[in-house]
């Protein structure tokens, strides 16, 4: 094979990540990453562009514009997802990297169980696509303001950049288990996990929302 041809195979072969019959050979690839997530962050395989995948807020999968229904197949696409630092999203086996789009955060955090109490309390969730994970030093939770509908976002970090979204039902159980802490001489809502304090909001706004 010549030079050019090989560069012309090359290039093929990275198109059709971003053809209908690419994703049933990225399937593939996937599959053999075997159980649970992949070890993708120590993969360092080339961008292969775009593909037509999208999660939306809601968690739903999309390719092409369809919804992908087929939740084994969700769980397989999960298992190989990496946010890299350039902020984007990438599906990502040991020979190939694509970009899909994300609404908001890839996962949903569906439910939660608290255990223990005080500093030994313990809030474990469990995600859309069945990863559990325990917020905690490692795993944090993070609050973010909507400032144009007044509410609040929860997320908690699964893996690598990866966070999930807390689903507002499983917002309000979390912030049941909320108390106010001083956090470095301010007095904060927060929620505790593995030892480790989350500050929701100062208590004196909480007040004020509550008034």
């Amino acid at each position: 094979m010549t030079m050019t041809e090989h560069s012309e195979h090359r290039q093929q072969s990275l198109t059709t990540a971003t053809e209908a019959r690419g994703l049933e050979a990225l399937i593939s690839r996937a599959a053999r990453a075997g159980k649970g997530a992949a070890p993708v962050e120590r993969w360092n395989p080339d961008f292969c562009g775009d593909l037509d995948m999208e999660i939306k807020a809601d968690g739903t999968w999309f390719y092409l514009g369809t919804p992908i229904g087929r939740m084994p197949l969700v769980q397989l696409f999960s298992s190989v997802l990496r946010k890299d630092a350039d902020g984007r999203t990438y599906l990502v086996t040991p020979v190939e990297r694509v970009g899909i789009r994300v609404a908001d955060a890839p996962f949903i955090a569906v439910e939660m169980d608290v255990s223990g109490s005080g500093d030994g309390q313990i809030i474990t969730f469990r995600t859309n696509v069945g990863d559990v994970v325990e917020a905690g030093p490692e795993r944090p939770l993070r609050f973010v303001d909507e400032t144009e509908t007044g509410g609040l976002k929860p997320y908690v970090l699964v893996r690598g950049r990866l966070e999930a979204l807390v689903a507002r039902p499983v917002m309000y159980e979390l912030v049941g288990h909320g108390e106010e802490i001083e956090i470095d001489g301010k007095t904060m809502f927060a929620v505790r996990s593995k030892g480790a304090v989350f500050a929701i909001m100062p208590a004196d706004q909480l007040k004020r929302l509550s008034a």
